[in-house]
């Protein structure tokens, strides 16, 4: 295994691509993961934190949207996962580039 701190932060930060492009935020670091989880030191842990976040926050988009009828609350959940999906890929792309282990709360473990 090699160590490619770069690819980790790309990996990080790919999850950005559907502010960008409206897609592509949830497969592009699922195929990275899932392409080199074996050949880069470390893509395994962090993988598996990108996609449990990117489930999670799916959830609670789902969650969210039947509370919007209640008294509003719903809206400002989309508007916190919103923002949990700007700022947290970005952290964790530093962290990454820096050989700190990933840190997304908030996050169920679906893929231990």
């Amino acid at each position: 295994m090699k160590k490619n701190n770069q690819l980790l932060v790309l990996t990080h930060l790919s999850q950005l691509l559907d502010l960008v492009a409206g897609f592509g935020g949830f497969i592009v670091p699922l195929l990275l993961w899932l392409v080199n989880k074996e050949k880069v030191y470390r893509m395994d842990i962090h993988g598996k934190s990108i996609i449990n976040f990117q489930l999670s926050m799916l959830f609670y988009a789902i969650i969210a949207l039947p509370l919007i009828l209640v008294f509003g609350l719903g809206i400002l959940l989309l508007v916190a996962i919103g923002l949990l999906c700007f700022i947290l890929p970005i952290v964790n792309a530093v962290k990454a580039g820096n050989g700190e282990e990933p840190n997304y709360p908030f996050s169920i473990n679906f893929i231990p």
